[in-house]
């Protein structure tokens, strides 16, 4: 009885470990793939930014030229 006993928990806790070996590897390469499709977006994002940034920067220094003879208002 004892060596079944243990027979069977040597087989269940090798079932276990088969089992988490391979849950983990898959979820490792899971994780690096999003990991890549993460980079990949924010490197998009970044390139879409900077060439908003460069417009912004462009039209922001085209507005920035002083209006020419703005008439005060008279105050009484």
């Amino acid at each position: 009885m004892a060596l079944t006993n243990l027979v069977l928990t040597v087989a269940g806790v090798s079932d276990v470990v088969l089992l988490l070996r391979s849950d983990v590897k898959q979820s490792a390469s899971i994780f690096k793939r999003n990991v890549k499709h993460i980079r990949r977006w924010l490197e998009e994002e970044s390139a879409t930014s900077s060439k908003v940034m460069e417009k912004s920067t462009a039209k922001e220094l085209e507005s920035k030229v002083p209006p020419k003879d703005i008439p005060k208002e008279d105050k009484h």
